[in-house]
């Protein structure tokens, strides 16, 4: 398959949940008579992903013909319903359409072990916008997962069923092992330049996965991994809401720093001789909770991804944040830029994960990615579409009299 992970027969740690994925694809269109005039270039503030080309790229039909295909990945995630549609552009892609929307699929999750009523509700909400986008877009290939509050709901097959009737999306049920992969193939080409090992991480709602890498020209080789099942939305609900008094607040965010880094400590044991070896360590992660701490770091009156995306800052600088946010009360963190209401109840889980995770890889540098499953599925996707146009090329034209 091109552009994407050779088999990983180094890592060590194990994963719950759910069986490994093999599914590609689950909307293929017919492609119409003719281009769609009206997405036949990306609108303004279309967004160019810089990542390596596939093999082979370069060598087919003329750009024009080659690239007028839409492409599509939807995530559906424990907090966030995400979508993202885009066309090759010569050695990248371009994104054409976006769609962001906070669902709480796995609020009350931690509890229950079920998908509540009105979270499957809100996540239908947004998976409905996202069919429409897909079909207005004419999509050739898409793929649409889901990933820990399905994979840990007992109603979550039932569900991954009601939005297939309901809104003929097809979502698959990634495995923990699968979301790290396709999260560091959508961010790795953000890591700084150096030698020796790498971490990448992505904090989730539902879960967060560590991955260490060892970085080479086109796609870093996994040396171990990890996923745990404390995302922002399953520690806050487990943990408890940091809110009330100062000593109180104080607390709760002491003891979700505990249950974080024991979860942590299977997978810290392992890596520990790396991490003393190691030089300048790097380390990437991708999530809101990073974008989030790097937007106030900046000082940012609102998001700005063109200023986020890519960024490198001081791993200090995020510990400062982190503190910070952790000793504001619920209405103080609500008021600064950048987090507002939907993220005030939730930052704080995502503070303390981060803290743990520059305990056990204690780089001086952070980097920050606002991308991540999605851009990782689109980079297989249409790779993998790509290599499959040329391998049925390459048949017809060793036919007879072709």
């Amino acid at each position: 398959m091109a552009d994407g992970f050779p088999p990983d027969r180094n890592s060590r740690a194990g994963h719950k949940g759910g069986k490994k994925s093999g599914k590609v694809a689950d909307f293929r269109y017919k492609r119409p008579a003719q281009p769609d005039r009206r997405t036949a270039a990306a609108p303004h503030g279309g967004r160019d992903e810089r990542a390596p080309a596939p093999h082979g790229w370069r060598n087919h039909e003329p750009e024009r013909e080659r690239y007028h295909q839409a492409y599509a990945a939807l995530d559906l995630g424990t907090n966030n319903c995400r979508l993202l549609i885009a066309r090759p552009s010569g050695e990248h892609f371009t994104v054409i359409d976006a769609f962001s929307r906070v669902v709480r699929l796995g609020e009350g999750l931690a509890q229950s072990g079920r998908l509540s009523d009105q979270a499957m509700d809100r996540a239908l909400g947004a998976l409905h916008i996202c069919a429409d986008k897909l079909r207005r877009r004419n999509v050739r290939l898409a793929r649409s997962v889901a990933t820990e509050a399905c994979r840990r709901a007992v109603n979550g097959a039932d569900f991954i069923e009601r939005v297939r009737k309901e809104t003929g999306l097809a979502l698959d049920i990634i495995s923990a092992e699968e979301e790290a992969r396709l999260a560091v193939l959508g961010c790795h080409i953000l890591l700084e330049q150096g030698d020796g090992p790498a971490l990448i991480f992505d904090i989730g709602g539902g879960s967060t996965e560590l991955v260490l890498v060892e970085p080479d020209a086109r796609v870093p080789r996994i040396l171990d991994w990890q996923s745990v099942p404390w995302g922002v939305v399953s520690l806050t609900d487990t943990v408890g809401r940091v809110e009330g008094p100062a000593d109180r607040r104080a607390a709760i965010y002491a003891e979700m720093r505990r249950v974080v880094s024991e979860s942590f400590a299977p997978f810290a044991e392992r890596i520990a001789g790396l991490a003393q070896a190691a030089g300048h360590k790097r380390l990437l992660g991708t999530s809101g909770t990073v974008t989030t701490l790097a937007s106030l770091h900046l000082e940012l009156p609102h998001y700005d991804r063109r200023a986020v995306d890519g960024l490198v800052l001081p791993a200090q600088a995020m510990r400062v944040v982190s503190t910070r946010l952790a000793e504001l009360s619920p209405e103080g963190r609500s008021k600064l830029p950048c987090i507002g209401a939907d993220r005030a109840e939730l930052v704080v889980a995502g503070c303390a994960i981060l803290e743990s995770i520059m305990d056990l890889w204690p780089a001086e540098r952070l980097g920050v990615a606002d991308r991540g499953i999605r851009e990782g599925i689109l980079r297989n996707l249409i790779a993998t579409d790509i290599a499959g146009e040329e391998s049925r090329r390459a048949l017809l034209e060793r036919r007879p009299g072709a």
